[in-house]
């Protein structure tokens, strides 16, 4: 059973820093994009950051991020202990959401392995 668990989340005063890490079981996600996803009340989820998965690598290529979190958020991969990690920096009030980690496979158009979801305050 694919397994994708979230944690890391919390509340922090604007210009903080927080950790998020997604815990992946159950398969292999090599040839599978992996991201960060987020939601705030009355907004879509919009994706934050990804990456590509292969190679023997912990990913490949180069980072996706929206372009309100470039230079400010980081994704990364530990692929021995299978894990995604979105390091935050410099946050602000609007990215208060919940945090979503998801993977799909490579070729896919839309991600179908998801994370239950951590919730991120920043208050000013």
């Amino acid at each position: 059973q694919v397994q994708l668990v979230e944690s890391g989340g919390g509340q922090v005063q604007a210009g903080g820093s927080l950790r998020l890490s997604c815990a992946a079981s159950g398969r292999s996600f090599s040839g599978h994009a992996m991201a960060w996803f987020r939601q705030s009340p009355g907004k879509e989820r919009e994706i934050v950051a990804s990456i590509k998965v292969g190679g023997g690598l912990p990913y490949y290529g180069i980072p996706y991020y929206t372009d309100s979190v470039k230079g400010r958020f980081t994704i990364s991969r530990d692929s021995a202990n299978d894990t995604l990690y979105l390091q935050m920096n410099n946050l602000k009030p609007e990215d208060t959401a919940v945090y979503y980690c998801a993977a799909r496979w490579i070729a896919a158009s839309d991600y179908n392995y998801w994370g239950q979801g951590t919730q991120v305050i920043v208050s000013s």
